[in-house]
């Protein structure tokens, strides 16, 4: 028996790179999974690699409307929602005294709102149903600290970290677990656009901040989605029963608490 058998999961952002990771996994383990993505040709096109337990939802996050459609289109596809893997999240980086407002407010909308909403609308959804839930929301070691440049971005990951601590505690009354991945440096097409942020500011060269944060990783190269997938399979399994509120590290020794 496969450890997510008859499941139902939505998961955010999956068109590509760790959502589309997390989604083929849950699919090998046996859930049925909803792709949901501001790109619909992305989000169908990494559903069709997957076959029949995979279906693409077109989802924008700062839509509540967006939202609302995404998980009402899973309970009518499959009954009902298991699992929630909070992934959308947008990037940037400037100095304090350069970054905007436009931003700051960007970032808020994505990467906290659009958790929070979701989560909003995760758990309404189970609780109607009456037979719980798991909701796993992506933050990062970005959150457990302040970095120079990073200041907005480590804000909304902090505050992705308290939210899960709040909704854990406040959702599992219905039986709905909420818990937290902390991702170290993880490489993908992304780092091209971090790494030529990270030059502009610091004058580095091309690669060259890439290169530094993966040899400072104790384990010795920086992640890779695969590397998260486990953690994102034991918090949507029973194995997971009996924990709240927590928020796991998978950084390859970046940070310890």
């Amino acid at each position: 028996m496969k450890r997510l058998d008859g499941k139902s999961a939505l998961i955010t952002g999956a068109a590509r790179g760790i959502g589309k990771s997390f989604a083929e996994r849950y699919v090998a383990e046996g859930a049925t999974v909803a792709i949901a993505d501001i790109n619909l040709e992305g989000a169908e096109a990494a559903a069709a690699g997957l076959g029949s337990n995979a279906y693409a939802v077109h989802l924008d996050v700062t839509s509540q409307g967006s939202i609302d459609k995404a998980v009402t289109s899973v309970e009518e596809k499959t009954g009902g929602l298991d699992i929630l893997i909070n992934n959308a999240a947008l990037f940037d980086l400037a100095p304090i005294t350069e970054i905007t407002r436009e931003s700051y407010q960007r970032l808020f909308e994505i990467n906290v709102a659009g958790t929070l909403f979701m989560m909003q609308a995760a758990a309404r959804s189970m609780i109607r149903r009456g037979q719980g839930g798991k909701i796993i929301n992506m933050a990062s070691q970005a959150g457990r600290r302040g970095e120079a440049l990073v200041g907005v971005y480590c804000a909304t990951k902090a505050a992705v970290i308290s939210l899960t601590q709040s909704a854990g505690l406040n959702l599992i009354q219905h039986g709905i677990n909420v818990n937290a991945i902390a991702p170290g440096v993880v490489d993908g097409e992304h780092w091209d656009g971090v790494d030529a942020l990270f030059a502009k500011y610091e004058g580095l060269e091309p690669g060259e901040k890439k290169s530094s944060v993966g040899a400072a990783v104790p384990f010795g190269r920086m992640g890779t989605a695969d590397d998260l997938t486990g953690m994102a399979v034991f918090l949507a399994s029973s194995d997971a029963d009996y924990i709240v509120s927590q928020t796991y590290n998978v950084d390859g020794g970046n940070w310890m608490s």
